[in-house]
């Protein structure tokens, strides 16, 4: 879950985050949405200042809880993790498992809802941050335990109040699947980094599919890596003291975003830099490292949209139980100031937010109905223009 991080203050998202942007796509076959489920919020009509139509994707009858959910390149799909509501007496798991559900749209070619939903991951593993390859269809990356993570490193679940204490497990490994093998069983799995001596996860391919960006706790601290699946080369890009994480390539390949809690204070900040290649294309580190917030707030899970100058991400400006969706324009020259503006307006927390590869859709994990679970929700995106 886009958690990556522990911190105290977060309230129940801290899920992890990062991955890349994909190509724009086609639109989907017309299809006729689903049934409204139990406890469903109806489509919003309150006017939201970046946002219009947020549409509620899962709901609570299904899952306890899910969350930071990414589209395929072709927008047919959608990956997210999640947590079942168990059968008849058992007890819920208490590991998020990771979902594929196709998209379903209307006459119009809007999204209407969501069907088809499909666990991928291995019964009893703990699981986050999934992601589409960008060009082999069918193809998916998420951080897995493979197996039950020890006890004493069980990550993010709830203890009687409604913020997370979010660990770390060692053995979380990034692992690529197809989504022809059902279930992800263990011997599907192609380990892509992590030994299981050091957390790994956070991962995501670039858009041409070479490069692989992740976070790994290797050094003690949250650090970021670029694997080049073309040569095997590993590098570390980003080791700046406190944990950076939630990267994500920009739709260009020429930049990457991420968080970072750059002065240990819990308090995350947002930051963009352009990636450094060698002759032969490879990433070998970062140049003009720019931090985008400096608050007294947590900044977090920042994503790309296809233009490639504008980034959203979630913040406590509005307060640790009420979180909203933020926006920030880079300016053409970077010693400028960027343009920030409010995207979501809504009671209950909107965090986790990404773009459809066409831009239009907005595609975020909100607590808005009754209950306050976390669930997906998706919205058409109101492009508030370069100026106020």
């Amino acid at each position: 879950m886009s958690s990556r991080f522990a911190v105290a203050s977060l309230v129940a998202f801290a899920s992890i985050v990062g991955c890349s942007q994909p190509s724009a796509p086609p639109r989907g076959t017309p299809a006729a949405p689903p049934a409204p489920s139990a406890g469903a919020a109806k489509p919003s009509s309150v006017p939201e200042p970046g946002v219009t139509g947020a549409l509620q994707l899962t709901f609570p009858d299904r899952f306890i809880k899910a969350g930071e959910a990414y589209f395929s390149p072709d927008a047919t799909q959608i990956i997210f993790q999640a947590i079942e509501v168990p059968e008849g007496e058992e007890s819920p798991a208490e590991f998020y498992a990771m979902f594929v559900c196709d998209v379903v749209r209307d006459a119009a070619g809007d999204i209407a809802g969501v069907t088809n939903i499909r666990r991928v991951s291995p019964k009893g593993s703990a699981n986050t941050c999934g992601w589409f390859h960008p060009k082999e269809a069918g193809k998916i990356l998420f951080a897995s335990t493979i197996g039950a993570p020890t006890a004493e490193n069980a990550p993010g679940y709830q203890r009687g109040t409604s913020r997370y204490r979010w660990a770390f497990p060692p053995e979380t490994r990034i692992v690529e699947t197809d989504l022809g093998r059902a279930n992800a069983s263990v011997d599907s799995l192609k380990i892509l980094e992590g030994d299981g001596k050091a957390y790994v996860a956070e991962g995501s391919w670039s858009s041409d599919g070479r490069h692989l960006l992740f976070c790994s706790l290797e050094s003690g601290d949250g650090d970021l890596y670029v694997h080049d699946l073309k040569t095997g080369a590993r590098r570390a890009i980003v080791t700046a003291p406190g944990y950076d994480g939630g990267p994500f390539f920009s739709p260009d390949g020429k930049r990457i975003c991420y968080r970072s809690d750059r002065n240990r204070d819990n308090l995350l900040q947002v930051f963009v830099a352009d990636l450094v290649f060698d002759a032969n294309g490879s990433v070998t580190g970062i140049a003009n490292e720019t931090q985008l917030t400096s608050n007294e707030h947590v900044n977090w899970c920042p994503f790309f949209r296809p233009d490639g100058r504008t980034l959203v991400y979630a913040t406590s400006e509005m307060g640790h139980r009420n979180y909203e969706v933020f926006e920030i324009v880079l300016p053409a020259d970077m010693t400028e100031a960027p343009l920030r503006r409010r995207v979501t307006e809504s009671e209950g927390a909107d965090v986790l937010p990404v773009f459809s590869p066409d831009g239009r859709w907005l595609l975020w994990t909100g607590q808005r109905h009754e209950g306050r679970s976390s669930q997906l929700y998706v919205g058409r995106y109101r492009d508030q223009g370069s100026a106020k």
